[in-house]
C-alpha cells in the first residue's frame, strides 16, 4: 500500500480504525508475509488471508475473545471464532502434523470460551526447530468472504499484546 492509499484511507469514512476488529498475536515472534510460507496452501491463500509468525516463545494463545473451534488431534493447530464472527486458523509450522503431536501440549479444549491471551497450546520450540520442515506459523482468516478490508502489521510481536491484523467486515 502506497503513501497515497494510506492517506486516502485515513480520510475515508468506510474504514475508520475505531470500527476495525483487532486480531492480536497468538504467539511471540516476528511477522512474515504469508506468501513466504513454504506451503502452497498458505502461500497462495487457499485457506484464507493473513500472515505468518516466526515463533520465539513456547505457547499459542487466543488472538481474540471467542470460542475455540477445532484443535487438531496432533495439537499443532487450532481454529477460533471471535465474538465478532471472524473465523481464524492458527497452524504451527509446516508439515508439523507428521510429528504426531510430539512437541505440543493441549491446554484449552474444543468449544471452550476464551479471552484474548488465554493459552490454547504449548510447544517445545527447540525440538520443533530441529524436526519441523518450518516453524513459520500461519495465522489466517478463513471467512474472507465476510471481510471488506484487511490491514496487516509487521515487525516483532508479543503474544496477546500486539495487534497483527485489523479487519473491517
Amino acid at each position: 500500500m502506497g503513501l497515497f492509499d494510506k492517506l486516502k484511507k485515513m480520510v475515508s469514512d468506510d474504514t475508520n480504525v475505531a470500527d476495525a476488529i483487532e486480531v492480536f498475536a497468538p504467539l511471540s515472534g516476528e511477522i512474515v508475509p504469508l506468501e513466504e510460507v513454504p506451503d502452497v496452501v498458505f502461500a497462495e491463500k487457499i485457506v484464507g488471508d493473513g500472515l505468518a509468525i516466526k515463533p520465539s516463545g513456547n505457547k499459542m494463545v487466543a488472538p481474540c475473545d471467542g470460542t475455540i473451534g477445532k484443535i487438531f488431534e496432533t495439537n499443532h493447530a487450532f481454529s477460533i471464532e471471535s465474538d465478532s464472527g471472524l473465523e481464524m486458523f492458527v497452524h504451527f509450522g509446516i508439515d508439523t502434523v507428521e510429528l504426531k503431536g510430539e512437541g505440543f501440549t493441549r491446554v484449552a479444549q474444543e468449544g471452550q470460551q476464551v479471552k484474548r491471551g488465554d493459552t490454547v497450546l504449548e510447544f517445545d520450540l527447540a525440538l520443533l526447530e530441529q524436526k519441523a520442515k518450518s516453524t513459520l506459523t500461519p495465522v489466517v482468516i478463513s471467512n474472507m468472504d465476510e471481510v471488506k478490508e484487511l490491514e496487516k502489521e509487521s515487525g516483532i510481536v508479543n503474544a496477546a499484546d500486539d495487534v497483527i491484523l485489523r479487519v473491517w467486515k
